[in-house]
């Protein structure tokens, strides 16, 4: 498990956890914080504080301390559990 701080921009992780006062919790939670929501890291400040990030369809900015206490797992790639294949392929 990682924290939300570590994620690099563009990369992608699951919630897993919210390690922070149940004031601040709920105020997440209420943005899409909430467990098993997908979070990705967009940009960053040019002092490389706060971070950007797109969750349940909204871009939110956390300071790297409030991002330090979310902890988030690698999510399961969706597309390696559907076989892919090209429109020639499946008209043969």
């Amino acid at each position: 498990m990682n924290l939300l701080s570590e994620l690099g921009i563009g990369e992608t992780a699951v919630l897993a956890a919210l390690d922070l006062p149940e004031a601040v919790q709920n105020h997440l939670m209420h943005m899409g914080f909430v467990p098993e929501a997908r979070i990705v890291a967009l940009r960053r400040a040019p002092a490389g504080d706060p971070t950007v990030y797109a969750i349940d369809g909204m871009e939110i900015a956390l300071r790297r301390e409030t991002a330090a206490a979310i902890r988030v797992r690698q999510p399961e790639s969706a597309a390696k559990s559907y076989e892919t294949f090209s429109v020639y392929e499946a008209t043969q």
